[in-house]
């Protein structure tokens, strides 16, 4: 992803990634320790249980999903958090359509 500037990222530049049906992702600010992606996930989408080596918190900006991380699951909403700790899994299911903030550390090759 080339970038105009590593400290100012405008989100109108990203371009946005279908990573399944109806989830949606644009990375934002990165550095080798963390990174930051916009997620958008329309009403029905289903993000499957999956883990990884990053640890994440996922800030709701709108809507509501159903999240499920370890064996606990609740629905969050605009406004709530969730910390993911390393190689937990966990899984999303968007109830309506939602805005998520993600937050990896470190940051994810694979998503640049």
């Amino acid at each position: 992803m080339k970038r105009m500037s590593d400290t100012f990222i405008f989100n109108k530049d990203v371009t946005p990634v279908e990573m399944l049906p109806g989830i949606v992702r644009k990375t934002l600010a990165y550095s080798e320790s963390m990174m930051v992606c916009e997620v958008r996930l329309a009403k029905g989408a289903v993000l499957p249980s999956h883990h990884h080596i990053h640890e994440q918190s996922s800030n709701i900006i709108s809507g509501s999903v159903r999240y499920t991380v370890g064996s606990e699951e609740h629905i969050v909403c605009a406004g709530d958090s969730v910390m993911i700790a390393a190689d937990v899994p966990h899984a999303v299911v968007a109830l309506e359509d939602t805005l998520v903030i993600d937050v990896f550390s470190p940051l994810r090759p694979e998503y640049i």
